[in-house]
């Protein structure tokens, strides 16, 4: 069974002394199972955003030491800072990432809550999906008053804890911890000192938008409903929150913003609105800025939307996405964006688990050369058909940027965008193959003593033989759609590249008879006769096509030169 991961998000209210920060992400890090993904401080709101993940135990472990430390380390009395909080830890979220449903989510979140409750001196608010009424869902309304209004707050009947004492504890304030789905806090930076005009841009933006006025949308009457609640004109982006703020640290004024659902509004879209609406007002967005982490496909969509308004091809590399993504929307501009470490998939991924495609291309080289037997064809083959999807790629890109065949960019954009998702598996493949080989011969390595032992050990062998066999024909299958790419550009593609989709083709080929071999000389060790008769067919299916492909190819481009 796949594991079960949740992130937890904390803020704590410290974001200017990083020894503090350190005692509490000592603590976090204690816990074994557990991975700390960023620390994010900023000094203005005084608050550092931290981000762990891991399996749900060991989690809300973790989680509760951070809010054990904090309480003893970090004093409400004396915080100052832009962001609204209201305890030593504020909110402490729990996402869930991987094989675990939002519903599990949250009874974990009140597990977190019943032990930090019933062990620290802390009042404990459970809010979104964890919330136990509908009146605490939002954490605004959780935290409003902030920490000085918790004294009176904590008296009244209906804003009694989920969790811990109705009692103020002067030192830590309260927590509210809860389940969510994953947020992006995402600040817009604008050419302006002015808390009072990046609000502006802020309640233009967010989804509650700004109460109604009559006349002077500042000065005027507030229009109510029937019942005396004020009207709102709601904002332009569903499921973003906003507020401006002045960042004496910076020098500017900021949008900052909340968005809970980038299906709903992607960053880019609440960057882009956030342009609009500045340059409505006379101002101008200069850069923007993510806190803690980011999904991919957030940075992935925004460097396909921005590569589309420039009309230019979206068939780039993944790095090359996100470099446009952050240089569209200055991400880099108040530091320093690492994708490795702002990308929530990158500092998940494990890179031991693909060396070869991390090498240099001497390395691979060198590696492959060695007194070894794998990487050996299998891995060759699928390195072979990813240069064959990448040479297609390219002579798809070039066409898309030919001058005078402006009206055709989206048509080979589309090719482009083909060939790396081509090229992107074939290269996972280098390394599936390398694996499958290792499987097998671990599986021969398993102790073979008693009868239990040798069943274990024979079905070991013949599920990784299978898998062996999968493997170089999931090569063949990819790379046979290379010839499709090639084919096109060839017939289609910029005159002056006909021979680099030729080459293309070539590869292709090299790769699908390559990965064939490896497919007939593994199935010699399957005892499943029916199962080696379907590889096999399938496999030479494949091969045969390959053959007349290859020759369609090659006299399309002898006709082309």
């Amino acid at each position: 069974m796949n594991k079960q991961l949740i992130e937890c998000v904390p803020n704590f209210s410290e974001g200017r002394d990083m020894s503090i920060i350190k005692q509490i992400t000592d603590k976090i890090e204690s816990v074994e199972g557990v991975k700390l993904l960023d620390v994010d401080p900023g000094k203005a709101t005084n608050r550092t955003v931290v981000t762990f993940v891991g399996e749900p135990q060991p989690v809300i472990q973790a989680a509760y030491l951070a809010i054990k430390k904090a309480s003893e380390i970090i004093d409400m009395n004396k915080h100052k800072g832009e962001h609204p909080r209201m305890g030593a830890t504020d909110v402490c979220p729990l996402i869930p990432i991987a094989n675990i449903t939002m519903d599990e989510t949250a009874e974990w979140a009140h597990k977190l809550g019943e032990m930090a409750g019933g062990n620290l001196n802390i009042p404990f608010y459970m809010y979104e999906s964890a919330a136990t009424s509908s009146e605490r869902r939002n954490l605004a309304t959780v935290r409003s008053g902030e920490y000085e209004a918790l004294p009176e707050k904590l008296r009244k009947p209906e804003w009694k804890p989920d969790y811990g004492p109705a009692e103020f504890n002067t030192q830590a304030g309260a927590t509210a911890i809860g389940a969510r789905d994953f947020l992006v806090a995402y600040n817009v930076n604008l050419n302006t000192k002015s808390e009072r005009r990046a609000n502006s841009v802020a309640f233009d933006v967010r989804e509650n938008g700004r109460v109604k006025r009559t006349g002077n949308p500042i000065s005027g009457e507030i229009v109510r409903e029937e019942n005396g609640d004020p009207v709102r004109e709601p904002g332009l982006c569903k499921s973003v929150k906003g507020i401006g703020w002045y960042i004496k640290e910076y020098g500017i004024a900021q949008v900052s913003m909340n968005l809970t659902n980038i299906n709903t509004t992607p960053v880019h879209v609440a960057f882009e609105e956030c342009c609009k609406s500045a340059e409505r007002r006379g101002m101008r967005v200069t850069g923007s800025e993510v806190v803690g982490l980011v999904p991919l496909k957030v940075m992935l969509d925004a460097g396909r939307y921005f590569l589309k308004k420039q009309k230019w091809s979206t068939g780039v590399s993944e790095e090359e996405l996100v470099h446009i993504a952050v240089k569209s929307m200055g991400m880099d501009e108040l530091g320093p964006f690492d994708p490795n470490k702002k990308i929530i998939e990158y500092q998940l991924r494990d890179a031991s688990s693909a060396p070869l495609i991390n090498m240099d291309l001497r390395a691979f080289a060198n590696e492959t050369a060695k007194d070894c037997p794998a990487p050996g064809g299998g891995s060759i083959s699928a390195y072979v058909g990813a240069l064959g999807a990448s040479l297609g790629t390219m002579v798809a890109n070039l066409s898309a940027g030919k001058r005078g065949w402006d009206d055709r960019w989206e048509e080979f954009s589309g090719w482009a965008e083909k060939g790396q998702k081509l090229k992107d598996e074939l290269l996972r493949l280098v390394d599936e193959d390398t694996n499958a080989f290792n499987q097998i011969i671990a599986s021969f390595r398993l102790p073979k003593g008693t009868a239990e032992e040798k069943a274990a050990r024979s079905k070991a062998i013949q599920d990784a033989t299978q898998y062996a066999i999968e493997t170089p024909l999931r090569t063949m299958e990819v790379a046979f759609d290379v010839f499709e790419l090639a084919e096109a550009m060839v017939k289609e593609g910029n005159p002056n590249s006909v021979t680099d989709a030729g080459v293309g083709a070539l590869c292709a080929r090299a790769a699908i008879h390559g990965a064939w071999m490896n497919v007939k000389i593994n199935v010699g060790s399957l005892k499943d006769k029916a199962l080696v008769a379907e590889f096999l067919q399938k496999a030479k299916n494949i091969a045969d096509k390959t053959d007349e492909m290859e020759i369609k190819i090659r006299e399309l481009v002898e006709g082309k030169m």
